[in-house]
């Protein structure tokens, strides 16, 4: 993957920070040693683990909200966030097969606002019932001025853990160790940037349109403020359901930072795989806006953002119907996007140019 770093990010920076950080996580595995609960690892620097206990096999996973933060202090928009927020840890851990069950959250704040609080909390509430979880812990810090944002309202970091179990359903994890040649490739659609690639949002919209940027017109109706604030879709109810179902779910990738390659590309390695994407849903309408305000290439857009793909599941063909129907009861878009072969190379073919990446 090449190094960019237009947004001010560098994305194989990024990457290498977070080996190092797993490698001496790493090391803290032999404490475990005569526990109960052995860590299951098949991936080095996974979005999530399990611990396998005798009769069960619990996953954990932490992420946060990020910068998509300053949207809701710009538009004074806060009960959409909860979305973003468990979308990042639920959809992490359903890559496994791991059924999120409770969430616990940390909200980092300068001063304490109550109705900044409430909105947020009810957001939360909003999307643990869409994902079906409990929230089950939290704390609340204040940080003064180590903590900063837009605006004079209160500013705040937003962090969640969420825990779940294996699904009854399955053996072992969905980790890409069946990933086999010939299996096809489903995309289901995003309908917004969910919490990747807003520094590169950021620098564009300042660029064009000044210091206000969110307060302009994006369409008739709403300002680009209120776009780019679109809460994440939650896939934990679809994927759970497919499993439930006994779909033979072979490998799942949840398109966040890095884009769709990257991490695609963390499932079909194990079985040193690739993948032709061919029929890739198109970009959604603001992410093409966006893309044209800010100069970017191809390759730029389809490494910051999921370009309207926003989680991949690879399965057998005879899987599909059932797959579809099922995503289209629950009000999900499907779509059959490309197929695995054993070339370690990923084909991304936009509406512009093919992208090829080189699996490692």
């Amino acid at each position: 993957m090449s190094d960019q770093i237009k947004s001010g990010l560098n994305i194989n920076l990024g990457n290498n920070c977070s080996r190092i950080a797993f490698g001496w996580a790493k090391k803290t595995f032999p404490n475990r040693k005569n526990l109960p609960g052995q860590i299951v690892l098949k991936t080095d620097g996974a979005f999530s683990n399990l611990l396998s206990f005798k009769d069960q096999k619990i996953g954990i996973a932490s992420d946060g909200i990020g910068t998509k933060i300053e949207l809701a202090e710009r538009t004074g928009i806060y009960n959409t966030l909860g979305y973003d927020l468990i979308a990042m840890v639920a959809d992490d851990l359903i890559t496994s097969g791991i059924v999120p069950t409770n969430i616990s959250n940390i909200l980092d704040v300068d001063y304490l606002d109550e109705r900044v609080v409430d909105e947020l909390m009810e957001g939360l509430y909003a999307a643990a019932n869409t994902a079906g979880i409990a929230i089950t812990g939290g704390e609340i810090a204040e940080l003064g001025n180590r903590i900063n944002g837009f605006g004079g309202k209160m500013h705040f970091n937003w962090c969640s853990t969420a825990i779940g179990i294996l699904n009854p359903n399955l053996v072992s994890p969905i980790d890409g160790t069946n990933v086999k040649e010939g299996q096809i490739i489903v995309a289901i659609q995003s309908k917004g940037f969910r919490s990747n690639g807003f520094s590169m949002i950021r620098k564009i919209m300042m660029e064009n349109f000044g210091e206000n940027w969110h307060e302009e017109p994006y369409n008739d109706y709403l300002n680009w403020g209120e776009v780019l604030l679109t809460p994440s879709y939650i896939y934990t109810p679809l994927i759970r359901r497919l499993i439930n179902h006994n779909t033979k779910i072979k490998g799942i990738a949840h398109i966040t930072g890095g884009g769709i390659a990257d991490n695609l590309n963390r499932i079909l390695k194990l079985n040193h795989k690739g993948a032709v994407l061919d029929n890739l849903f198109e970009p959604l309408e603001s992410m093409k806006k966006l893309q044209k305000l800010g100069n970017l290439s191809q390759e730029e857009a389809y490494l910051y953002w999921n370009m309207g793909n926003g989680m991949f599941l690879i399965i057998e063909e005879e899987d599909w119907d059932d797959l579809n129907a099922t995503a289209k009861k629950m009000s999900y878009n499907a779509k059959r996007v490309g197929f695995v072969i054993k070339e370690k190379i990923i084909k991304l073919n936009t509406s512009e140019k093919t992208l090829t990446y080189y699996s490692n």
